[in-house]
């Protein structure tokens, strides 16, 4: 995306842009440490394509691992997120732009997505702006 400030050189992929999201799969940590693989509500993909940082922001802080989608015309899921500890190895360009500074600190706030020169960058103000696209200073 040619609006997209990455500052933090998390490397991203373009998978998403344009296309509908037609199944979604979640791989996250359980309690017990093990990984646990759940398919995404067909009812809740609406909310998916219309607003990408839901992907991310549904499961408990540590606890989502990786985010497969099945885009529209395909039969294969594609990874869009995965994380491995405190290390984001991709995130999807769509995912990353709708992604704000509240979600980042409740849900990622020990990984490579907090940082305080990435909010600087993107003109950050409050919990509900944008954390890597440029936020418009609102005039009083």
């Amino acid at each position: 995306m040619e609006n997209l400030i990455n500052v933090t050189n998390i490397y991203t992929v373009d998978f998403i842009k344009g296309r509908q999201i037609t199944g979604v799969r979640f791989i996250s940590k359980s309690r017990a440490g093990f990984m646990t693989i759940s398919d995404g509500r067909d009812f809740d993909l609406k909310w998916y394509n219309s607003n990408p940082e839901r992907l991310i922001s549904g499961f408990k802080k540590g606890a989502l691992q990786t985010v497969q989608v099945q885009l529209d015309g395909s039969d294969h899921f594609l990874t869009v997120f995965a994380r491995q500890g405190k290390k984001i190895h991709l995130i999807d360009e769509v995912v990353l732009a709708d992604l704000t500074v509240g979600t980042i600190n409740s849900l990622f706030s020990n990984t490579d997505l907090y940082n305080w020169q990435q909010y600087r960058a993107c003109n950050t103000a409050s919990w509900a702006s944008k954390a890597y696209v440029m936020n418009t200073p609102v005039a009083q």
